[in-house]
């Protein structure tokens, strides 16, 4: 029986739902304390130069580029419950080799090698979530993953922070290890028959005889016929080109602004988790049938807004205004994620949303491996301060542009009458 028929009105009485939830909290917790660590033993200890910093990200991201759409149909075509165990476990022995990474010659293929299992982990989870819960669930179950992402931004960094005072950051990748191999043992406990995840032989999936390559085809023909995916995939594209090229440069500009003080940069994400938090929990009550436009843009306008700020910070700055900006730049982040996201889920259909997501992966993949380089290039040429103040003029003007023209980019949808009688393996285009 699929678990999504025995959920209540909350999803916090779905027991299998939650099982799985608790899997991704755990996972996801590990990977802040790991993404702190490592951002202070490159930037910190080795002192890696702005360009040098931007080839984590590029590291991270060349995988999502090669295997994002593959992924996803993997994630539509198999047992996204095996996927998502196999993912953590091989996660879980390559963080260990993180562990012992002597130097960037030997951190960023690693690296790049945990990109590349991650990349079927995210549109498995995705899509088995959308298959657990009922329609009217979908925002919720978005908000909580949200909650959970961004939770972790809180406790992940202060108690990672906490763990740099007295020990070295190798210990904060162990503890991300370990973390990872709590979530393949909570994923243990759930039965493929509980999540829904029943073999094609036992139900006669349709799907079952489309080849691979038929699939991501079918995949990339709905994006692309569907108006408000595609011009929401845009509009994600063009701000996360601008985002991603100081993405990963916080740690240059805060070794200028608070030298001596590694923990700051740890404030700084805290703070921005408490404000994604505080704007998910506002947006799980507002109307789901309000537009796009104006949550997306108003996203990106406070994370501009924010990032723009920091560049004005001078060094010597005390933590308060770190702390006031991360809060703004959390609601922000809070409040495009969680629209992007439901989006995404909301008008893709089930049999579709792995794909969907997958095509994601690689679309932001892309952005990932050109824009932080030039972004550390530009960094290195003209200091962390004056860049952050520019690209963050420049998120805050693409976030006013989606606010002014929501209703043109994502106009009202009017379904089809006969979709109820969607079948797999169909592609079905909203009328727009």
């Amino acid at each position: 029986m699929n678990a999504s028929s025995q959920a209540g009105t909350s999803l916090l009485k779905n027991k299998v739902y939650m099982r799985v939830y608790s899997a991704y909290a755990t996972a996801t917790f590990g990977d802040w304390f790991d993404a702190l660590a490592i951002q202070v033993l490159v930037g910190y200890r080795w002192q890696a130069s702005p360009l040098m910093l931007a080839l984590i990200p590029v590291s991270i991201a060349l995988p999502g580029i090669l295997l994002g759409s593959v992924a996803g149909v993997a994630a539509d075509r198999l047992n996204k419950l095996k996927l998502m165990r196999m993912c953590d476990l091989l996660t879980a022995l390559l963080t260990v080799l993180v562990l012992f990474a002597p130097s960037m010659v030997w951190l960023l293929p690693l690296l790049m090698l945990r990109a590349a299992i991650s990349t079927l982990n995210v549109p498995a989870q995705q899509s088995m979530t959308r298959s657990m819960v009922r329609e009217d669930q979908l925002l919720q179950a978005t908000s909580l993953n949200g909650i959970v992402n961004q939770g972790s931004k809180i406790a992940g960094p202060l108690l990672g922070g906490f763990a740099l005072s007295v020990l070295t950051p190798q210990w904060c990748i162990l503890i991300n290890a370990c973390l990872r191999g709590c979530s393949y043992l909570l994923l243990l406990t759930v039965k493929n028959s509980e999540a829904g995840q029943v073999s094609s032989e036992s139900k006669g999936d349709p799907e079952e005889h489309v080849s691979l390559r038929t699939m991501w085809k079918e995949g990339w023909s709905f994006m692309l016929r569907s108006r408000l995916l595609l011009n929401s995939m845009l509009f994600g594209l063009v701000g996360a080109l601008a985002i991603q090229m100081i993405d990963f440069q916080f740690t240059s500009l805060f070794r200028i602004i608070a030298p001596a003080e590694e923990s700051m940069l740890g404030w700084l994400v805290a703070a921005t988790g408490v404000g994604a938090i505080l704007m998910i929990m506002v947006m799980s009550k507002m109307n789901r049938g309000t537009g796009y436009g104006w949550k997306l843009g108003t996203g990106y306008a406070l994370i501009g807004v924010s990032v723009g700020g920091l560049g004005l910070l001078q060094p010597g700055v005390t933590s308060l205004p770190v702390l006031l900006l991360g809060f703004v730049l959390g609601l922000g982040n809070g409040m495009f994620m969680i629209t992007f996201n439901y989006c995404l889920q909301k008008e893709t259909p089930p049999h579709m949303t792995g794909r969907v997501f997958g095509i994601q992966s690689t679309i932001l993949s892309g952005v990932m491996i050109g824009a932080p380089l030039l972004g550390g290039m530009l960094v290195q040429a003209a200091g962390p301060s004056r860049i952050f103040l520019n690209f963050g003029i420049v998120i805050a003007l693409i976030g006013v542009l989606g606010i002014v023209f929501g209703r043109v980019l994502w106009p009202v949808q009017k379904e089809k009458s006969d979709s109820s009688t969607e079948q797999p393996g169909k592609v079905k285009v909203v009328d727009t």
